[in-house]
């Protein structure tokens, strides 16, 4: 029982983070089921498993919010579906130890260029609108669909950073449409993994713990992206996907980094982490003021105008009712 209640608050937890950055549920979860001993294949199963409602209930709740481009769940969504089938099968019958560490550098490198990005740069405005295009979303979508199945997680870190640094979408429905997509490539991960592994290994009460944490979570999430600034939002995914991979690359082989040099490590990230942030909400409390003295200003420019326009109307009617120069008739 007390495994249960574990599992339900990490998924409560995972779908939160989750659904206020579009990452996050995958790769909590997965970490937690391996650490109770469960095999790599039987845990991204059991998470996509519990997914498939959680993501269905974020993806209402994102729509209902406005959070959703349909254009772009459906452009990437079906292409991750079909890589979310092939690497639950690949991963049934294969190690993915060797490319592990190589997708972790890129995704450290997008993590780093997110971080930059929007704590210096913010939102480009001048992109925001136009449309993604497939022959861009659709090899996105199929390469993080693999990733996704074959690692316990990974749709949200690899196309939300990708879409994020296009520059086209804003946060808020970038993550809501990664979010709703995800539904797809959850049940096409989960019916490859049934496929190949049958039910051995997967618990249905732990995915129906990780399911009921998900579904409590996923409308607040999805409230709650509404009202956290972009500038914000986008420096924050960066540094989680820094701190994440960072964690990832230096336990692994290819490095094995001692416990001293990872904690330093760690603590780097932590302060340009925080300081990022800091000169994040600095920067989105000057731009707020600057748009709020701009609103007045238009508004102060728009009632001098129609002061202006009614002034001379005015004037007219009075000289159409007494013509200049000419006395008015006398009153009888």
């Amino acid at each position: 029982m007390k495994t249960l209640i574990v599992l339900a608050l990490a998924g409560l937890g995972a779908q939160l983070v989750d659904g206020s950055l579009g990452m996050g549920y995958g790769v909590t979860s997965t970490t937690l089921l391996l650490a109770l001993g469960t095999n790599p294949a039987a845990a991204s199963a059991t998470v996509h498993l519990a997914e498939i409602g959680t993501n269905l209930a974020s993806g209402i709740s994102h729509w209902r919010f406005g959070n959703v481009d349909w254009k772009v769940v459906g452009r990437i969504g079906v292409p991750g579906a079909i890589g979310a089938f092939a690497g639950a099968t690949v991963l049934s019958n294969l190690s993915t130890e060797v490319a592990a560490p190589v997708m972790q550098l890129i995704l450290l490198a997008l993590g780093i260029y997110l971080l930059v990005r929007f704590t210096l740069r913010g939102i480009d405005r001048r992109h925001l609108g136009k449309p993604m295009r497939t022959r861009f979303l659709a090899p996105l979508g199929l390469a993080a669909g693999f990733v996704d199945a074959t690692g316990g997680g990974g749709w949200g870190p690899v196309s939300t950073p990708a879409i994020l640094a296009s520059g086209r979408m804003e946060p808020r429905k970038t993550i809501g449409s990664v979010d709703t997509s995800e539904v797809l490539v959850s049940l096409a991960a989960s019916l490859g993994f049934l496929f190949a592994l049958g039910s051995q290994g997967i618990d249905v009460a732990w995915v129906a713990a990780l399911l009921v944490g998900g579904l409590i979570a996923a409308p607040v999430a999805a409230w709650l992206v509404r009202f956290v600034p972009p500038r914000l939002l986008g420096a924050s995914v960066g540094g989680i996907i820094i701190l994440t991979n960072a964690r990832s690359l230096l336990k692994s082989d290819w490095i094995d980094a001692d416990t001293g040099t990872r904690y330093a490590v760690y603590a780097v990230i932590y302060l340009v982490w925080a300081a990022a942030l800091v000169w994040s909400f600095r920067e989105y409390r000057k731009d707020r003021a600057q748009e709020s003295a701009a609103a007045v200003t238009a508004a102060a420019e728009r009632r001098a105008e129609a002061e202006r326009l009614a002034s001379p109307n005015e004037v007219a009617t009075v000289d159409e009712t007494v013509p200049a120069g000419r006395p008015s008739a006398p009153q009888n």
